[in-house]
């Protein structure tokens, strides 16, 4: 038997806090055919970011060129600050057949998901709202106004999870992550990417 596989396009988005950079990790670990799209964002670098790998940090005005050569699929202000996916990191690597991850914000997520019908789209939710506030200040990488400002953008993200083609609850990491194993695992044999022929 021959196959061919046309590459996936997995778009996991939720409210800052739900966990899904967590699950992201341990699926680019555990599933060497996924690479990881990574946006470009004008925002500060964390303390635990690395440049090109979590992030490609730019200026405004670096930002503006990009914009100007249409380099984006997709493009978003966050929490005041902005964010893009690149067109390079994404359609020459599913052209050769690999399977690319983006871990964006949901406002991204809809505009990808809007120009790439058969993308596989996930949302990680949290268990309550009270979790995600305990989350982000765990985390201790924001503010005070910057964590409320994200919980206060928390409500409505979450309202628009029913545009998504999957919902996993993050409440226990081993089972959300086994949920999110289980969906990559039947969308690879979905037929609009999955090519068997079958010899005579």
């Amino acid at each position: 038997m021959k196959e061919t596989r046309k590459g996936m396009l997995l778009v996991i988005s939720g409210p800052s806090g739900a966990g899904k950079g967590t699950l992201v990790s341990k699926l680019l670990d555990h599933d060497p055919s996924f690479s990881f799209s990574v946006s470009v964002t004008t925002r500060g670098k964390r303390e635990n970011e690395i440049e090109d790998v979590h992030y490609h940090f730019i200026s405004e005005s670096e930002y503006d060129k990009l914009l100007e050569a249409d380099a984006f699929i997709e493009h978003a202000t966050v929490h005041g600050h902005r964010y893009g996916t690149l067109k390079s990191e994404v359609y020459e690597r599913m052209e050769k057949g690999q399977n690319v991850l983006l871990d964006i914000d949901p406002q991204g997520a809809r505009a990808v998901m809007e120009k790439e019908k058969e993308c596989v789209s996930i949302f990680i939710l949290p268990p309550s709202y009270h979790d995600l506030k305990v989350r982000l200040h765990t985390r201790n990488t924001e503010k005070e106004e910057e964590i409320a400002r994200r919980l206060g953008n928390a409500r409505g993200e979450i309202a628009q999870m029913g545009r998504y083609r999957y919902l996993i609850v993050n409440d226990d990491l081993e089972l959300a992550f086994d949920q999110l194993m289980a969906i990559v695992r039947a969308e690879k044999q979905n037929s609009v990417r999955y090519f068997p022929v079958i010899e005579e």
